[in-house]
């Protein structure tokens, strides 16, 4: 399936025109999507899943007193971080800052399932913004798609250089960079988090979404309402 057990220990360029494997960090790419959370390797405890991205708005314009004087200032980027979720007892829902809805709740269990810590509006903060999974409920996960949305500024991915990284109880962080672009969208859906045959599949996605959250919904099939939102 082009994806890496990380379990076993591999170099950096081991695997042809795979990513760069360490014992510390595993970047998906194209050519090798995927990795597998075994118990040995984190698929216990808690996920950490962070987003990161450079909020620096464009440099001022050239042009003298006065075209600076007319000329707007300039719009930060402000990335959310979000998911979509599903669970094997029908639950399904969305984690995300957008209509606060901050925590995932199933059936099976009073605590949450999934949480977003918060909201970080500049990207100055250097811990970013962080969805917590707790992977005790891992054989309740059936799927959870990541994704990351353009809340303010001008939807330019280039100037944001996002990256997600998921950082298991156990085991090496698993990086995906935000490296392609879609100046029409301002939704990212960026990875996979799938019970395949009782192990749960880390997938890179990297998909530009044009349109909004229901847009995402439809493109991967997870069947819900969407009424709009605010925070």
């Amino acid at each position: 399936m082009g994806g890496i057990d990380y379990t076993k220990r591999q170099r950096p360029g081991d695997a042809a025109g795979g990513p760069a494997v360490s014992l510390s960090k595993v970047t998906l790419t194209k050519g090798a999507p995927s990795v597998v959370l075994t118990k040995k390797a984190g698929a216990t405890g808690t996920l950490r899943v962070n987003l990161n991205w450079n909020a620096r708005p464009p440099a001022p314009p050239s042009g003298g007193l006065f075209k600076r004087m007319t000329t707007p200032p300039a719009v930060g980027i402000d990335l959310d971080l979000g998911c979509l979720y599903e669970f094997t007892d029908g639950s399904k829902g969305v984690v995300q800052a957008l209509g606060n809805a901050f925590q995932a709740r199933a059936t099976f269990t009073t605590d949450a399932v999934i949480r977003l810590d918060g909201d970080d509006r500049s990207g100055t903060n250097t811990g970013g913004e962080n969805l917590f999974v707790n992977l005790a409920h891992s054989a309740h996960i059936r799927r959870v798609l990541i994704f990351a949305s353009i809340y303010a500024g001008a939807p330019n991915w280039a100037e944001a250089d996002g990256v997600v990284t998921l950082f298991p109880a156990s085991g090496p962080q698993i990086e995906v960079r935000l490296d392609e672009h879609n100046p029409r969208s301002r939704l990212c859906a960026v990875a996979m988090l799938e019970n395949v045959g009782n192990e749960l599949q880390v997938r890179r996605e990297v998909r530009y979404i044009e349109g909004s959250q229901s847009a995402l919904d439809r493109e991967y099939g997870w069947g819900m309402n969407w009424t709009a939102g605010r925070k």
